[in-house]
C-alpha cells in the first residue's frame, strides 16, 4: 500500500503518481530553501552564451546562417539540459549517503516514485533554465525564425531530452553511491558527448574520424532538430530521430535505474 493510499482510490498507478508528485515537491522545495542551488545551475549556461557569442562568435562562420548566435542557442539549449541532468545522479548519490533513500524505503511507497520524483523535479528546473537561456539569447540577438509553435516544440523537445538523460544520470548516481564520484562520472561521460557534437560548430568542420562519431551522437540529432525548429527548414526527420533517441534511452535506463535503486537501497 502506498503512502498516498489513504486519500486515493484503490489504484497502484494513482498511488505511484501521488508518491512521485510528493517526492518532486520535496525536491523543488529545496530550491526555495537553498536558492543558490538554482543560481549556480544558471550561471554556467549564461557564461557559455556570452563566451561563445562575444569571444568565439566573431571567428566562427556557419554556411547558411547569417548570425552565429542563431546557430548557437539551439546548441546551448541542448547543452543546458544535458549538463543539468547530471544533477539527478548527484542528488540521488547525496540522498544515499545521507540515508534518505533508506528512509524512503521505510515508507509504504512505490519504489519507482523516488527516482521519478527526482527526475521530474530536475526536469522542472531544466525548463526554468531553458526559458532563461531563451531570454539571454534574445538579449544578445537570437531570434526564432520558424514561428511560435516550432519555438514551443523546440523547448518541449529540449526538456524531454533532458528528462531522458536524467534517467541515465540516475542510474550512474545509484551505481557510484557517493557525491564526489557522481560529479566526476557526470563530467566524464557528458563533456565529450556535448563537445563532440554539432552543439557549437558544424560537424562538417571536424576531422573525418570525429565526424562519424558526431553524426551518430544523440546530441547532434537533437541539436539538429532544435535548429530546424528554431531557424526553419525540414523538421520531420530530425524530430523523429530525436524522439526515437529519447524513447530508446528511457526504455533502457528507466528499468536499469529502478533495478539499481532496489539493489543499492536494499
Amino acid at each position: 500500500m502506498s503512502a498516498a493510499s489513504t486519500t486515493l482510490p484503490n489504484s497502484p498507478l494513482l498511488w505511484t503518481v501521488a508518491d512521485a508528485a510528493a517526492v518532486t515537491k520535496r525536491n523543488l522545495y529545496r530550491y526555495i530553501r537553498v536558492p543558490t542551488l538554482l543560481l549556480f545551475s544558471t550561471i554556467q549556461p549564461v557564461m557559455f552564451v556570452l563566451l561563445f557569442t562575444y569571444v568565439f562568435g566573431g571567428s566562427i562562420r556557419v554556411p547558411g546562417v547569417d548570425r552565429y548566435v542563431d546557430y548557437l542557442i539551439p546548441g546551448i539549449l541542448a547543452q543546458t539540459v544535458i549538463f543539468g541532468s547530471t544533477q539527478t545522479g548527484v542528488g540521488l548519490a547525496e540522498d544515499l549517503s545521507r540515508g534518505m533513500i533508506d528512509r524512503f524505503r521505510s515508507l509504504p511507497m512505490a519504489r519507482s516514485a523516488v527516482l521519478a520524483g527526482r527526475t521530474l523535479s530536475d526536469t522542472v528546473r531544466n525548463l526554468f533554465v531553458v526559458l532563461l537561456m531563451v531570454l539571454v539569447g534574445t538579449l544578445v540577438g537570437f531570434r526564432f525564425h520558424a514561428g511560435v509553435l516550432p519555438a514551443l516544440g523546440a523547448i518541449v523537445l529540449a526538456v524531454a531530452f533532458g528528462l531522458a538523460f536524467s534517467w541515465i544520470s540516475a542510474f550512474i548516481g545509484m551505481s557510484v553511491r557517493d557525491v564526489e564520484s557522481a560529479q566526476a562520472a557526470g563530467f566524464v561521460w557528458v563533456f565529450p558527448l556535448v563537445f563532440a557534437s554539432s552543439a557549437f560548430v558544424s560537424v562538417a568542420n571536424m576531422p573525418g574520424w570525429l565526424q562519424a562519431f558526431a553524426k551518430a551522437n544523440p546530441i547532434t540529432n537533437v541539436v539538429d532538430a532544435l535548429r530546424a525548429l528554431c531557424l526553419g527548414g525540414p523538421t520531420a526527420i530530425p524530430v523523429l530521430r530525436s524522439l526515437a533517441w529519447i524513447a530508446g534511452i528511457l526504455l533502457v535506463f528507466v528499468p536499469l535505474a529502478v533495478s539499481r535503486y532496489r539493489r543499492a537501497a536494499g
